[in-house]
């Protein structure tokens, strides 16, 4: 996207008047009232509504409330804890989401900013947001430009436009050039008058795109949403098999409704359907995306949503910006380097004048910083810095340390003058290197009149040459080097010169090669595809090339994460998997960003990679849990719907089995440490372990309520006590084989579960709560040995799902992660089962 108007005339109508006096207050008041102020919308995300509608109003967040309040009208409050589960769910996702919310809606295009306006003559100072088009706005250095203006006069500005876009090299602008909202005037002073506001300005139009709210792209909800839509269209046949199926055993449609044998029946189906439903799963998901959230915000990550957690372990291409990423964006001093001939006595002392200047560029600001000086020198005469020109001079009398006159400028200007093909092949070879350059030359004499407007003398004598680096951070190579030894290709796409961000790559041990010149880049999506996977530096990219080339990655199966701070990120940022924005981010940056590191200290990203790791790894084991009790509900109740057998728990009953098996231990194993990279494939893993287990619970459940239920002519209380001895025994082996490797912590957790399955038969209260007793003998033996042939047929299954095939790639079952620490494939490890061999 291109500014309008940049090589621009004033504006039509504009009168002396108004560029002497600005508007008048009815001027200003008619423009307001027509709504024409520097006002843009700041809500970058879902209202609390929409927040709250799409955490409560779910599909199965209605069939559980359904039940909820069914159960309740029944005055079966005792089964109707699973209710409990799916309002913390919600309340979790809703407060998560609110709180980032809060941080977004705080975030505007621009920072919060006054400007100086000319008005009935007369200068004030005034809100941003209360510019309106047409007001003459006074500028100076260091000021930042709040809407799109028209530069007036001649006076020459040095302007920072890197946020818009990506280049640092300040940009020269002179009387009807426009200033886009968001720059940064680093030099000179003038005025302008506004010619777009609001959502019309430069700013807002780029960054528009990027405002829609969208959720960040999570393997683990995409796997479980494919599971809660298989679930989905089992729901409503097997609740009819079961419904019926408890009516027939309670007498028959007629006799149960006639003579209220009906409630036990609704019970014993709403028990089925709810057991089907991997509530505790979402609850779980949330808790260890919320915890590390938590955890992250203690090093200053803000999370704007809970699944970005997850992506970071999943991302195999980190895309970096340059400027603020990899570099601060500030300037520093480099060195001087030799231009051919004797450095003239008083260069130092010239340096420190040109760095002590009170108007200084960022460049004279950086020789300030390396020649520092509390009095400097006091000049005759001197011409300031013009962009038109490219150069600054100095004059000092005779009796001065610095006598004659000192030019500083860029090499072409000044060099071209002292004509010495020395000094201008060192400036050149030098600018090739990436590094910014500046030529310091020296006339004993003042300078001819005129010399500002016809040009320099040719009989200047060069001094030296100045190099100047953009400041990188110093935990950039550290951090660089830790994705490179995890096996994450890291490319630099940035909007300087190529050969900059080949030089500041070099200088973070990157390599040396040289970068790619998206100018030349090709139009072609293969060839584009095939360009991004072979160069990992690039430079003159443009916003939409960003994407591009984000796009490209994606369409290659990459995982992307790309990093920016800029305006002119903020496409790429929404297009990747996971954008990352700074500190000193644009605040439309750190809208559409998942994560913001707050201190800016881009070494906190391996803290966030190991977060996402523990995360992901946690919740798969979890998931093996939760994804067997599904199989086993649903196997059972679509059994006992098509046999016409009574359901051999209550939702009660259900409900502390979660709680013992599944619940609580699953609670501190998200919570667990982990540092395992994460191989492609969560919901394969997952099921290859938990539909044969859960299969073998369901069988070990039908065949101790059938042998209760059918012939040994038991109780329904005893059948439902042995089939609940039976499926805790055969959970709890599931947990044991999702928890592996045991470590102290694991075994107590697990030592814990099983004292509260004996507790529970034990203690009066929850035996008269959740009607359970222990069974007779009679049932009691073959409940416990059909219990242990399914614990030694899922050690059998996991054992088979965890080896891994021949080829040595990651096997299907649910303990294929490999420790972080171990080198020995390169890093790559983790990616081997992903969907582009590397």
């Amino acid at each position: 996207m291109s500014p309008a108007g940049e090589n621009g005339t004033p504006v039509p109508g504009m009168d002396l008047r108004h560029a002497r006096d600005g508007l008048s207050t009815a001027e200003v008041r008619e423009r307001t009232a027509s709504g024409r102020i520097n006002s843009v919308p700041t809500a970058t995300s879902r209202s609390v509504r929409e927040i709250v509608q799409a955490n409560v109003f779910t599909l199965f967040n209605g069939v559980v409330g359904g039940c909820f309040i069914l159960l309740l009208f029944l005055g079966q409050w005792r089964d109707a804890l699973f209710g409990l589960s799916a309002i913390s769910n919600s309340l979790i996702g809703i407060v998560q989401e609110y709180r980032a919310k809060r941080s977004l809606d705080q975030l505007a295009i621009l920072q919060a900013a006054r400007s100086t306006v000319v008005r009935n003559g007369t200068r004030e100072s005034i809100s941003s947001e209360d510019l309106v088009p047409d007001d003459l706005v006074v500028l100076n250095a260091g000021d930042q430009v709040t809407a799109d203006l028209l530069l007036l006069g001649d006076s020459p500005l040095e302007v920072d436009e890197s946020l818009l876009t990506g280049e640092s090299e300040p940009v020269p602008k002179t009387g009807g050039a426009v200033l886009l909202s968001g720059s940064l005037i680093l030099a000179g002073n003038g005025r302008a008058t506004v010619l777009r506001v609001g959502p019309d300005t430069f700013a807002y139009r780029l960054a528009a795109e990027a405002r829609r709210f969208s959720l960040v792209t999570s393997e683990i909800r995409r796997g479980l949403e494919k599971v809660f839509t298989v679930i989905t269209w089992l729901l409503l046949p097997t609740a009819l098999l079961l419904t019926n199926a408890q009516m027939q055993d309670q007498g028959g449609w007629a006799g149960a409704l006639g003579s209220g044998r009906w409630i036990p029946a609704a019970v014993g189906a709403i028990a089925g359907i709810m057991a089907m439903i991997p509530l505790g799963l979402l609850l779980m998901t949330s808790v260890a995306f919320a915890v590390g959230g938590l955890r992250l915000a203690r090093q200053k990550v803000l999370i704007q949503e809970l699944a970005a957690v997850e992506v970071l372990a999943r991302v195999d291409v980190l895309c970096l910006d340059k400027t603020g990423t990899l570099s601060s964006g500030s300037i520093v001093f480099d060195a001087i380097h030799d231009a051919g001939t004797a450095r003239a006595a008083g260069w130092r002392a010239a340096l420190e004048w040109f760095g002590a200047n009170a108007d200084a560029s960022s460049t004279a600001a950086a020789i300030g910083a390396a020649f520092p000086v509390q009095r400097p020198l006091q000049e005759q005469d001197s011409v300031p810095f013009s962009s038109a020109r490219k150069w600054s001079s100095a004059t000092f009398g005779p009796e001065s340390a610095a006598s004659g006159t000192w030019i500083l400028g860029a090499p072409d200007a000044v060099l071209g003058s002292a004509g010495s093909a020395r000094a201008h092949d060192k400036a050149a070879a030098l600018a090739s290197t990436g590094l910014r350059t500046l030529a310091l030359a020296h006339l004993p004499a003042p300078l001819p009149s005129g010399a500002a407007d016809s040009g320099l003398p040719t009989d200047l004598v060069p001094v030296m040459i100045l190099t100047f680096r953009e400041s990188i951070r110093r935990d950039a190579a550290a951090t660089l080097d830790y994705f490179r030894r995890q096996g994450v290709s890291v490319k630099i796409i940035s909007g300087d010169d190529p050969r900059t961000v080949a030089a500041l790559a070099g200088a973070v041990g990157f390599g040396s090669g040289a970068a790619y010149d998206a100018r030349t880049l090709p139009l072609d999506r293969l060839q584009l595809e095939e360009a991004v996977e072979a160069c990992d530096l690039f430079g003159s990219v443009t916003p939409s090339q960003k994407r591009d080339l984000i796009q490209a990655l994606k369409r290659r199966g990459h995982t992307v994460a790309m990093t920016g701070d800029g305006v002119n990120d903020v496409l790429a940022l929404k297009e990747a998997d996971l954008g990352i924005a700074m500190d000193s981010a644009s605040p439309a940056t750190k809208a559409v960003a998942r994560l913001v590191l707050l201190d800016g200290r881009f070494e906190r990203l391996p803290a966030v990679v190991d977060e996402g790791r523990r995360a992901i790894s946690n919740i798969e084991r979890v998931s093996l849990v939760f994804l067997s009790k599904t199989v086993y509900a649903t196997v059972i109740s679509i059994v006992t719907g098509i046999l016409l057998l009574a359901f051999p728990f209550l939702p009660r009953q259900l409900s502390a089995l979660d709680g013992l098996t599944i619940g609580l231990p699953s609670f501190f194993l998200a919570l667990q440490p982990g540092g395992q990279r994460y191989a492609p494939g969560f919901l394969r893993r997952s099921l290859a372990f938990a539909v044969p287990a859960g299969i073998c619970g369901a069988l070990c459940v039908l065949a101790v309520s059938g042998y209760a239920q059918i012939w040994s002519g038991h109780s329904q209380e005893a059948a439902q006590s042995a089939a609940t001895v039976t499926l805790g025994l055969v959970a709890a082996w599931i947990l044991v084989m999702a928890s592996r490797p045991l470590n102290v912590t694991k075994v107590l957790i697990l030592a814990g579960m099983y004292a509260g399955l004996v507790l529970l038969f034990t203690v009066p209260l929850t035996q008269e709560f959740f009607r359970v007793d222990w069974p007779p003998a009679g049932l009691l033996v073959p409940a416990v040995a059909v219990a242990a042939a399914g614990c030694g047929a899922i050690e059998i299954i996991g054992r088979l799902t965890r080896r891994r095939p021949a080829a040595g790639g990651p096997g299907l079952g649910p303990l294929t992660l490999e420790p972080a620490s171990r080198e020995a494939d390169g890093g790559n490890a983790g990616h081997r089962d992903g969907p582009v061999s590397r």
